[in-house]
């Protein structure tokens, strides 16, 4: 999934992946997400769109740096849903993701090994739809200064062509830079040696 700094998400939303079998019928869905809050908005409004469905399992993962994950059967037997779910997610090693399958019950029971193939072939094809992305891994800059200090401030991002993504100009500035990973010590170092600017950082 990582590889340096970078790490492999989907472009955009990809849903309503229909897969059938015994006359159940399983609707997969997957989203980039970062974080669970927007899981949860997902979970929600799927529940809302299939009112009338039996299950809605899941998987997600989540990080870069630290890695988070869960996988939810949501009522099918232990380990026949969210896991196979989750194994997709691994196998195409992405991050930054979640796939949901709606289930609605046909009537004749799959038995394990077959909710097994149900949910693992749902992710796939999903999965499989999505246009995949490789992403650089990020670190947010935060940086405090007296505007006389603007021009040296303004003389590093330029030299290193650096993306500010916030910024208040007063008697007291603020620059919020995003710096690739792997030249944050070195963009820090050029920062620390100026004076009267202070900094405080953290991963995107």
């Amino acid at each position: 999934m990582l590889s340096g700094d970078t790490y492999r998400t989907i472009a955009k939303t990809s849903g309503g992946v229909l897969y059938k079998d015994k006359g159940s019928k399983f609707f997969a869905y997957a989203f980039p997400v970062t974080e669970e809050a927007a899981i949860k908005k997902h979970l929600d409004q799927l529940k809302k769109e299939h009112h009338a469905a039996r299950h809605w399992c899941y998987a997600w993962q989540l990080g870069t740096d630290t890695i988070r994950y869960r996988a939810n059967d949501d009522g099918e037997p232990t380990h026949s849903a969210g896991q196979p779910i989750y194994g997709q997610i691994l196998s195409k090693e992405l991050s930054n993701v979640l796939v949901v399958v709606v289930r609605y019950f046909g009537g004749t029971k799959l038995g394990v090994g077959g909710l097994i193939n149900a949910y693992r072939t749902s992710a796939k094809q999903v999965l499989d739809a999505c246009k995949l992305l490789e992403k650089t891994v990020n670190c947010s800059i935060e940086l405090f200064c007296e505007y006389e200090q603007v021009n040296k401030v303004m003389r590093i991002v330029k030299e290193h062509q650096l993306n500010i993504t916030n910024q208040q100009m007063a008697n007291n500035c603020r620059f919020q830079l995003s710096v690739r990973k792997r030249d944050y010590e070195r963009i820090a170092n050029l920062f620390s040696g100026l004076r009267g600017i202070h900094f405080s950082s953290s991963v995107e």
